[in-house]
């Protein structure tokens, strides 16, 4: 981990999507179209594909009230990176796989001058043999562990069968859960690497598994505004994707995290439309991202032709008004760096909606601005 950051702390998270066995609807290539920007009179066409239209759904976790950091927010698993995450000694846990670049992730195509730093960072200069791609993978997958019970990892005596990424080969096919551990044996060892994250190399050595890191699809980093929280709660995030045939028996840690739903893009948005319960902006101009993709094997081969593109980093800028709030996301006039765009404008103290006309952007409910849907 790099602790020479001073503003942000290294992150990393996953979004689970699973499948669901649901009977598709007449009329699906209505709902299976791409959402439009919605005119702002009432009885406007829904501004998301209505749930039916998913043939999977996305794992949700709630944080505690009593969290320092989005308490009460639903967000998808994950957490800070721990030193161990970049340990010398997950080389021995991935021996078969050290040959390949990045330990067969591949080679993401994007040019090091436009990589975001946590990615473009060379590790070795800040001690560690072991690769910013694949630590924050392995971050992940322990932190999904950690808060809801599921291990996304492949025995070693498999390994000579794993997909390697080569940026020509066919998206590989989507990712088994069924594991050949004793439940009881990993609940003992889920409480041994909460207490000590040290313990997930041990676990691995132990149970002879690997983190299956080649599961997790690069796709997307974002930065934590200011303002929001205390200063030191600012990170540096790097999300990934992970699409399952179906759901794992999921189990919240009762510590960070309360609950857990899993629901399609579509539910999550309307709930949060609904004021049901709040997610945050990346969760929301994810969620949206997914909801081009109603099918789980077409969000599946996307993210992981995709996933070698690289990505931007970005960082959602507040505007504070006396009753109200909006943060830009991507793809937003104001928001620097990107093509001009509409946005909502404050126009004494109360949020208005601009008088250019809505090309790409999208009015949101409370507590959100716009977002784009750049993919």
């Amino acid at each position: 981990m790099n602790t020479a950051l001073k503003h942000w702390k290294e992150a990393a998270t996953v979004i689970l999507a699973a499948g669901v066995r649901r009977r598709r609807p007449a009329g699906d290539e209505v709902l299976m179209r791409a959402v439009s920007p919605p005119p702002l009179p009432a009885g406007s066409p829904p501004l998301w594909p209505h749930k039916s239209a998913f043939d999977y759904e996305v794992l949700l976790l709630k944080r505690s009230s009593k969290s320092g950091f989005m308490p009460n927010a639903y967000v998808f698993p994950g957490g800070l990176v721990d030193p161990s995450d970049f340990s010398a000694d997950w080389q021995g846990v991935f021996q078969a796989f050290r040959r390949y670049p990045n330990f067969g992730l591949g080679v993401v195509r994007q040019p090091p001058e436009t990589r975001p730093p946590m990615f473009a960072t060379d590790r070795s200069e800040l001690g560690s043999p072991i690769p910013g791609e694949v630590a924050f993978r392995i971050c992940a997958v322990r932190e999904t562990f950690e808060e809801a019970g599921v291990l996304l990892a492949v025995p070693m005596k498999e390994e000579a069968e794993s997909a390697v990424r080569t940026g020509e080969q066919v998206p590989p096919a989507l990712t088994e859960t069924v594991q050949p551990w004793d439940t009881q044996e990993l609940a003992r060892w889920r409480l041994l690497v909460m207490e000590n994250p040290d313990n997930f190399i041990r676990m691995c050595e132990t149970l002879r598994c690997m983190p299956n890191i080649w599961a997790l699809h690069e796709w997307g980093n974002w930065l934590t505004p200011g303002g929001v929280y205390a200063q030191q709660r600012r990170y540096d995030t790097a999300f990934f994707i992970c699409c399952l045939p179906e759901a794992p028996e999921t189990i919240q840690d009762e510590k960070e995290i309360v609950h857990f739903k899993w629901s399609t893009p579509s539910e999550v948005l309307h709930s949060y439309q609904a004021r049901e319960f709040w997610i945050a902006p990346p969760q929301f101009y994810d969620l949206s991202r997914m909801c081009r993709f109603p099918r789980l094997q077409e969000l599946h081969s996307f993210a992981a032709v995709r996933g070698l593109e690289g990505c931007e980093r970005w960082l959602p800028i507040r505007l504070v008004s006396k009753d109200c709030l909006v943060s830009l996301l991507p793809g937003v006039a104001a928001c620097p760096g990107r093509a001009a765009m509409p946005w909502l404008g404050l126009r004494g103290g109360k949020i208005r909606p601009s008088t250019k006309t809505l090309s790409f952007g999208e009015t949101l409910p409370y507590s959100l601005g716009v977002v784009g849907y750049t993919i």
